[in-house]
């Protein structure tokens, strides 16, 4: 019996410090729960937020993908209709994240992947449900980029804190590692003495008029494959020809983001499975020094895939072992690309020391008398060139079109006169010239206006990286010569598939899906254009809060997004400023700009520049 009672009076006094410790804690919970509660998601400082937004981003729970609500356009009901909306701070180890080309997704995901081929390298989106909803904080002492040009030579080591380039490139010049700058002299794997006299080098091997490259203007675009950190495109930017430098995040994982930090036009990418994200006669040069790439794989579908988007009687830069090495293995895979790029009419425009330059034919003559059953063939007349999103290649030539085999030729004309002249292949939509005039004038008009909103925020050099989101004709981005800028210009996947006018213009860009992420690094670009771009997401169905983090992760601290919409697409981003810690610079309505659409309102927003609790410290 008095074994009973002593365990009786245990079991009441264990209750009781049960319920004293139950008390205990919900005290402690609302009294530090409602400390932070109130607080934005972007507050910063000693205490700045480092939950994740979901277990894709390495949290330890899935509780945010339970929990996370899709946001709807529109306003909330509430009073004065301005609802704050908060956003956590991801972690730091994601100060970099690209999420349609993360290493770490691809694992968790458990995708089968042929390596082969390249298409670990190649777009793979987390469904909405694994998508971050969080922003990406910058580096520790993070710095406004320098400005061009001197940002073609110089940029803040801590912004992109990566040096095994310097170390593993040493012998070649590509980086310099001085003090608190990484240099770049302008070498690379293949001109490790400076891009600028490897530039010159093919110009004269071409007998081009003063030994430069652009051929009085005949040679505007030019793809650089494998581009290193793009010096061969920064220096071509002085001969007014503007490069699609391109490069996948290998094991130079941030070549491209130091491309794009030094105000150079870059984007990730590979030639692995699908298209290249360009459409059909692109580019009037194309270039790959020793870029790692087997052309020969799979029946020469590489080869055939640049085929593809080089113009009539379009040249390509190879500078190789291959081209000039006498070892029996190089040998033997110059005789099968010799053999196999003479199957695809191309012909010797030019060999000297370790480069050589094929230029391709300048309509089908050739391919016509080519004798029948030849390798590669033909593509079928129902595949259409121009469509590459999320398109596979195939091994086939591309044949001309009807115009361009009968003018032996692209038919545009030269730079500069080729931005405002209407192109040929607009009669593909049904476009006048007048209409295309027309256009051009909108958007000058609409561009002056612009700069004039931004007036009081910027100076001739603040800007230099500029992204149109839905870049229809390019004519935003043809207003903007005069300035000391460049533009990627985005057509969306499933509108008119224009972007073909925009390089005809002697511009550059890509197709997207705005439903995704972009394939660029954070912190990539000064000013993003958005016109309709939210509009056509809600048509889509698709999140407007993941557009916002998009852009807010594409846009450098301090930069500014000019969106073009709906009025209530306008009060759903007013409604998110405090938690994106944007703040509004300018608004006007239809009434103020005589270019306005009546249904448009004009809003102009600008990025502060924060710094998480550990940046504070580094930066102090």
């Amino acid at each position: 019996m008095m074994r009973g009672r002593s365990d009786g009076a245990q079991k009441k006094r264990l209750w009781t410090f049960v319920g004293i410790g139950t008390v205990l804690v919900v005290f402690l919970y609302m009294y530090f729960g409602s400390k932070s509660g109130g607080e934005s998601a972007l507050e910063y400082g000693s205490r700045s937020l480092r939950k994740l937004g979901s277990s894709y981003l390495g949290g330890d729970d899935n509780s945010d993908l339970s929990s996370r609500q899709e946001e709807k356009f529109g306003l909330e009901d509430g009073d004065g209709g301005i609802v704050p909306k908060s956003f956590p701070v991801c972690d730091d180890r994601h100060s970099e994240l690209i999420p349609c080309l993360d290493r770490h997704l691809i694992y968790q995901m458990r995708l089968k992947l042929d390596l082969s081929l390249m298409e670990h390298y190649e777009r793979h989106c987390p469904l909405p449900e694994r998508r971050y909803n969080c922003l990406i904080p910058p580096p520790p002492g993070y710095k406004v980029p320098i400005k061009w040009p001197r940002s073609r030579d110089e940029v803040w080591k801590l912004n992109i804190p990566h040096t095994h380039l310097a170390n593993e490139k040493s012998d070649q010049n590509w980086m310099v590692v001085k003090g608190e700058k990484i240099v770049f002299p302008g070498g690379g794997t293949h001109f490790h003495y400076g891009a600028d006299k490897y530039i010159a080098l093919i110009a004269n091997m071409l007998n081009f008029t003063n030994n430069n490259l652009n051929d009085e203007g005949r040679i505007r675009t030019v793809f650089d494959v494998g581009c290193g950190v793009a010096s061969f495109g920064g220096y071509l930017l002085s001969s007014d020809i503007i490069a699609m430098s391109l490069a996948p995040n290998d094991v130079h994982q941030n070549q491209i983001q130091f491309a794009l930090e030094r105000g150079i036009p870059a984007y990730l990418g590979v030639l692995g499975t699908k298209r290249l994200p360009y459409p059909s006669r692109s580019f009037e040069f194309s270039h790959c020094s020793r870029c790692r790439i087997d052309w020969l794989q799979r029946d020469g579908i590489l080869l055939l895939e640049l085929d593809r988007v080089l113009r009539p009687g379009g040249y390509f830069a190879y500078s190789s072992p291959e081209a000039y090495a006498q070892d029996e293995e190089d040998l033997r895979i110059w005789r099968e690309m010799s053999t196999l790029v003479e199957r695809m009419c191309w012909r010797i425009a030019a060999k000297k020391n370790q480069t050589v330059i094929w230029q391709k034919p300048l309509n089908n003559d050739c391919y016509m008398e080519r004798p029948p059953g030849t390798q590669p063939p033909l593509c079928r007349s129902d595949n259409d060139p121009d469509a590459v999103w999320g398109v596979n290649m195939e091994a086939c030539i591309t044949p001309y079109s009807e115009h361009d085999h009968k003018v032996s030729g692209s038919g545009l004309a030269p730079w500069p006169a080729r931005l405002s002249s209407p192109p040929p292949r607009l009669a593909d939509f049904g476009y006048s010239n007048e209409m295309f005039e027309k256009d051009t004038d909108t958007w000058r008009e609409r561009v002056d206006h612009y700069w004039s909103l931004l007036s009081s925020k910027i100076s001739s050099d603040t800007l230099r990286n500029i992204m149109d989101m839905k870049a229809n004709l390019g004519s935003f981005a043809a207003s903007l010569k005069d300035k000391n800028v460049w533009v990627m210009n985005v057509v969306p996947k499933d509108g008119p598939n224009t972007l073909k006018i925009v390089y005809d213009r002697g511009l550059i860009g890509t197709t997207h899906d705005w439903c995704e992420a972009f394939s660029t690094y954070p912190r990539t670009y000064d000013l993003l254009h958005a016109w309709t771009v939210f509009s056509d997401a809600e048509k889509k169905g698709c999140s407007g809060e993941d557009l916002l983090l998009e852009i807010d992760r594409i846009l450098r601290p301090t930069g500014f997004v000019i969106i073009r919409d709906k009025q209530h697409i306008i009060e759903f981003i007013k409604k998110h400023l405090s938690a994106l810690h944007w703040e509004a610079v300018a608004s006007t309505d239809s009434t103020s700009d005589p270019e306005q659409d009546n249904d448009e309102v004009v809003f102009v927003v600008q990025k502060k520049l924060w710094l998480t609790s550990g940046s504070i410290r580094d930066t102090e």
